[in-house]
């Protein structure tokens, strides 16, 4: 809550580019037209001085790229608020109150960590799988318990995200949140997805290009490797190999993969911090069970 505990205290956290100049306007207007909270925003040019910035919204720059996880963990140590909101720069937030609402579903059950909302592309209303934070993705409007999240358009609690460590900086890009999610989880915490708090983001293709499927195979190593208990990690990355091979026909991609496949066991993951068998269980319990 803000001082004087009336409102919530929420710190936003937008990441640029500067690649953006029609979407970024647009969700910044959203973002400061928010009400019903105390908001401060930080705005981090990741590799670049940012542009378009709103008067009175701080700025990081940052000399060099450093990958989406790590300059958002740059911001978060720069807003103030028990609540931070990381936001993709081409988002808008199409209801005022949203951050409010959000804010609100930590008040309901204190083992909440992180409230993720339901997005939706704003001409269509369409709501991707991969947004949708569990397995069973036909029915984006059903709230719930969750064990992953969409990264880019969240809210999590600063206390809990501070205790286990932030984003994975080094990942650079491609499942973070789920490294983050189940250290959260380990901490005892849940995660809750709120679809009735809408969220615009366009339905773009991420891009399927060498450095996409060279990074999502690196990092499923590295998740694993960090995260799991010794004898889950050849079950996980048997059946992250399955479905990758069942996935990409293209001889490219498998390439690509295998070679990412093989970067990841190199090293590089970071410290291990397997979690608790009692976590793993409760991850079954919800219906994610991490393999």
């Amino acid at each position: 809550m803000s001082a004087d505990g009336s409102r919530p205290a929420v710190g936003a956290v937008v990441l640029t580019m500067n690649d953006r100049p029609e979407e970024f306007p647009a969700a910044m207007t959203s973002l400061l037209s928010q009400e019903g909270i105390e908001l401060d925003v930080v705005v981090v040019g990741n590799g670049c001085a940012p542009d378009q910035v709103p008067d009175g919204v701080r700025t990081v720059e940052l000399p060099a790229n450093v990958g989406i996880p790590e300059g958002r963990n740059i911001g978060a140590a720069n807003v103030k608020g028990d609540l931070i909101f990381f936001f993709d720069n081409d988002a808008v937030l199409p209801a005022r109150d949203a951050l409010c609402r959000l804010a609100a579903e930590f008040g309901r059950d204190p083992r909440r960590a992180f409230v993720q909302p339901r997005i939706a592309d704003p001409v269509t209303g369409r709501t991707l799988r991969r947004w949708v934070p569990r397995l069973r993705a036909s029915r984006p409007e059903r709230a719930g318990t969750v064990t992953v999240m969409a990264e880019g358009v969240v809210m999590v609690r600063r206390e809990v995200f501070e205790a286990a460590g932030g984003w994975p900086g080094h990942f650079f890009l491609f499942h973070e949140g789920i490294d983050l999610a189940w250290r959260l989880w380990d901490r005892g915490c849940v995660g809750h997805y709120a679809p009735g708090v809408v969220v615009h983001h366009p339905a773009t293709d991420p891009g399927r290009h060498a450095a996409f499927y060279r990074l999502n195979a690196r990092n499923r190593v590295w998740l694993a490797l960090r995260n799991l208990p010794a004898p889950l990690i050849p079950f996980n990355l048997a059946a992250w190999a399955l479905v990758t091979l069942w996935r990409f026909r293209d001889p490219a991609a498998l390439r690509a993969s295998l070679a990412g496949f093989a970067e990841g066991w190199r090293g590089g993951h970071g410290a291990r911090t397997p979690m608790r068998w009692s976590t793993v269980a409760r991850l079954v319990r919800a219906g994610r069970p991490p393999i």
